[in-house]
């Protein structure tokens, strides 16, 4: 709902508060009172956030999050399903959750979301539609997506233009998000043109010296890798790929967005 590890863990918290304080003799679901509580804290938290965001330097991307002990390969909640999530309206998102994620019935929904069962049917109907536009056609396998994220990291950091070139879907975009705070590119980079010649300047600026590699595997569902900055601060790449090419880079630099991580600290 939220796309922020923190303002997540402020919602539970906030969540449990209220479960404590609840008249348990009122309480019919257990279950229906901690999903409404939760669902309604997301969507009234949403409206500020939104606001935020509007003033946010750059591209926002939701933070990272992966845990490098567990196998992700088959999580159903990936950058791009998060990506897809932020251009609905709260309600649409909570919506779609609720139904497909969490296996609420709309009568259930109506109730957390304050709407009737149809308009509740109608909001989950759209965001999905919006969400399976934003799937991939053709998931690539992990082993793939491992050998794709090395050759990027690679050619991306030392300068082979020609090995990024080969990388590259000729539509690929680059989002990088340094909320300000880290230098990154403010809009999307488009174009296999574009992002080379972006490539190529960060690592001119670099040497040509490729970063230590912190971790390499899934971000969000998606190949990727964490790097350790020269700056004593980490970022991490995930991968969008089709075809066997990278359709979409996504780049968090955002410190804020990485304090969560094991090796952020």
């Amino acid at each position: 709902m939220l796309g922020s590890v923190a303002e997540a863990e402020d919602i539970v918290q906030e969540g449990f508060i209220r479960w404590h304080q609840a008249d348990r003799s009122d309480v019919r679901s257990e279950e229906a009172f901690l999903v409404r509580t939760i669902t309604r804290l997301c969507l009234d938290h949403l409206k500020s956030a939104r606001v935020r965001r509007e003033t946010y330097v750059g591209n926002w991307l939701p933070e990272p999050i992966f845990d490098p002990s567990e196998d992700e390969s088959d999580s159903d909640i990936t950058l791009t399903l998060m990506m897809a999530l932020e251009r609905l309206s709260p309600l649409e998102r909570a919506a779609f959750l609720l139904h497909d994620v969490f296996g609420q019935d709309f009568n259930q929904i109506s109730e957390a979301i304050s709407r009737d069962p149809a308009t509740c049917r109608q909001l989950a109907s759209r965001a999905r539609n919006h969400v399976q536009k934003a799937k991939p056609r053709f998931p690539v396998s992990d082993e793939q997506g491992k050998s794709i994220a090395t050759a990027f990291f690679n050619a991306s950091r030392t300068g082979d233009m020609q090995a990024l070139q080969s990388l590259l879907a000729d539509d690929v975009v680059l989002y990088a998000d340094g909320g300000g705070i880290r230098f990154a590119a403010i809009d999307p980079i488009h174009s296999m043109a574009n992002v080379c010649l972006f490539f190529g300047d960060v690592s001119r600026r670099a040497a040509y010296s490729l970063p230590p590699l912190v971790h390499e595997g899934l971000i969000d569902g998606l190949p990727g890798f964490v790097t350790a900055e020269s700056d004593g601060i980490p970022q991490t790449t995930a991968l969008e790929i089709e075809d066997g090419k990278i359709k979409a880079i996504y780049v968090v630099r955002n410190p804020e967005k990485l304090r969560h991580l094991d090796f952020a600290h």
